[in-house]
């Protein structure tokens, strides 16, 4: 079983497209995982079924209890995230800047405050249109805690994977370097690398990649829309060169990638186009990579 992650430096690279064409190119031989709990939207393009779901819980929220508060302000005076405000002659805790870290508590003296656990979220496993399954999640709005609830889910799709005998997991990883980028690439056999010929393209890559290079992970990039900017296209593939990291594929820009998308389809499974010669290549490319 061979973990691939796909993550971008930054968003509007094509890459949940790309991961999308992938996992159907894979078929039922994929456990699929959508680790972009942030903004999930792998699920309007394959399909899934929803069939098994559960809340996802991470971290606290204290809760003040009326009836046996004395309205001292003991609370509210050590809270350094200013989380416990008067309300209508009452002291409330505002959920969104809480951060559970329960010293209000100890320092009740009615104790008439209460750490209880967070529902952050919820992760569900789904059988997708390509018949296998996928695992998949979304944070709650104003939630922390992503990278807890991305190594759920691919845990979850590991679990999946070896009980099945599926021989590849693809995940579909969050854009940029923070904290679920980090998770969705820990124990990863390979990553691709989507980016586009723009500045802030070519540095957000740069910066990725330092992060994958700290896990001393094998990776490769594909270059969507390569020839919006053959300039910065070329200095793409010398950082590439460079780097020694494999260039899987350029791709052109195509608005086939939109249309596709506006009507629930990966790439691969829209009308005949130029596209899907490059994409059947680049995923035969991956599989190369990652079994050599």
């Amino acid at each position: 079983m061979k973990e691939i992650v796909v993550i971008s430096g930054k968003g509007g690279t094509g890459k949940t497209s790309i991961t999308a064409s992938f996992a159907v190119l894979g078929g039922n031989n994929v456990v699929v995982a959508d680790c972009d709990v942030d903004a999930a939207d792998m699920h309007l393009l394959m399909q899934p079924d929803f069939a098994q779901q559960e809340d996802f819980y991470s971290g606290e929220l204290a809760v003040i209890d009326q009836d046996k508060c004395t309205q001292c302000g003991d609370c509210a005076n050590v809270c350094r995230y200013g989380a416990i405000p008067i309300v209508d002659g009452e002291y409330i805790v505002d959920a969104l800047s809480c951060e559970g870290c329960g010293y209000c508590a100890r320092v009740c003296p009615t104790q008439a405050i209460t750490n209880i656990d967070l529902m952050v979220g919820k992760w569900y496993v789904s059988t997708i249109k390509t018949g296998g399954v996928m695992v998949h999640a979304k944070l709650g709005v104003g939630a922390d805690n992503s990278g807890k609830l991305v190594a759920k889910v691919k845990n979850e799709a590991k679990q999946i994977a070896a009980a099945t005998n599926n021989e590849y997991i693809i995940v579909d990883g969050s854009p940029g370097i923070g904290c679920p980028v980090v998770s969705s690439i820990s124990g990863a056999n390979f990553v691709v690398l989507v980016t586009e010929p723009s500045v802030s393209g070519l540095h957000d890559l740069k910066r990725v990649y330092e992060l994958v290079k700290k896990f001393k992970i094998k990776a490769g990039c594909i270059i969507n829309k390569a020839d919006i900017n053959n300039e910065v296209s070329g200095e793409i593939e010398k950082f590439l060169e460079k780097e020694n990291i494999a260039h899987i594929s350029s791709l052109p820009y195509d608005e086939t990638f939109t249309e596709a998308m506006t009507v629930g389809k990966t790439v691969v499974e829209y009308e005949k186009n130029k596209l899907n010669n490059s994409i059947v290549e680049s995923w035969e490319r991956v599989q190369l990579l990652i079994n050599n």
